[in-house]
């Protein structure tokens, strides 16, 4: 029975890759425009140029991505290609392969999101917690509307408010991107503060608008764990609130929440993705914005 169902399951899984990837392959030439010819075009645009001969151009460009063979050659290439991670030459920063301008902007955007969610899932499930314990209760109620008014702003509406006040307005932090535009990157530890000083108004969007939903999961989870026996037995041995706090209240009650944490993953990479555009952070998200505009 369980064999049955893990094939059943990688079965389902292989056909929802292979559609995602020919729906990635079809739309785009559905729509009947040469992305070579337009490129060129554009490129001429800008610069000034004008028209000439641009046909052995563009079949030699053609032929370079491999749009002179047949749908049936290209689409099979196309998904033996992607199954081998190989993504071919970017358009828009040609030669450059996909594969190296997305390993060059992966770290960045993992480093931005694995902070900022660890961040926020700490700092948010401490305050739910805290909210169904005695201490501390009046102050940490205060803040808890605040932080579920921010989980409810999109992130990039937030990291736009907090451009204009921090950025601009009070010139605490950069306006735009992951480091000054004259720097070098290197291994330094001048480098890896000046990105950490880029990092913090994104992260800071992050952090905000999902502290308040992690509060609100860890409060309710806490109200239920507080009345199981083995909270009423560790108090009657008269163990530390403290302990009792963390060893049984948090370490119950966090369970459900990692488990919301992974199927949430999703959205906040989407939500990220539109912040590093927002902040102009080297990223994924402005690597696919950059090829969006292409």
């Amino acid at each position: 029975m369980n064999i049955v169902y893990y094939i059943r399951r990688i079965f389902l899984f292989i056909i929802v890759i292979i559609t995602a990837i020919s729906l990635n392959f079809f739309l785009p030439r559905w729509t009947g425009q040469d992305p070579v010819q337009q490129k060129i075009v554009q490129l001429e645009i800008e610069s000034g140029g004008g028209g000439g001969e641009k046909s052995e151009l563009i079949e030699s460009y053609r032929k370079k991505f491999g749009l002179d063979k047949s749908l049936t050659e290209q689409y099979f290439t196309y998904i033996i290609s992607t199954l081998k991670l190989d993504f071919g030459y970017s358009i828009s920063l040609y030669p450059s392969k996909v594969a190296d301008l997305i390993g060059r902007a992966l770290p960045w955007t993992l480093g931005l999101l694995t902070v900022s969610t660890i961040i926020s899932f700490v700092v948010g499930s401490l305050i739910g917690a805290y909210l169904t314990w005695s201490r501390g209760r009046k102050i940490l109620e205060s803040i808890i509307p605040v932080l579920f008014i921010f989980s409810a702003i999109p992130f990039y509406l937030l990291g736009l408010v907090l451009i204009w006040l921090f950025a601009f307005e009070l010139s605490w932090f950069p306006l735009f991107g992951g480091y000054r535009p004259t720097t070098i990157p290197d291994n330094t530890l001048k480098f890896f503060l000046e990105v950490l000083e880029h990092s913090i108004l994104p992260a800071f969007s992050i952090i905000l608008a999902q502290s308040g939903f992690w509060a609100l999961g860890m409060r309710s989870m806490m109200v239920t764990t507080k009345g199981e026996d083995y909270m009423t037995l560790a108090e009657a041995k008269g163990l530390k609130s403290s302990r009792i706090f963390f060893n049984y209240g948090i370490k119950n009650a966090i369970l459900p929440q990692v488990t919301a944490l992974a199927l949430s993953l999703s959205h906040i990479i989407s939500g990220a993705i539109l912040v590093e555009i927002v902040f102009s952070h080297p990223g994924i998200g402005s690597l696919l914005y950059q090829g969006i505009k292409a």
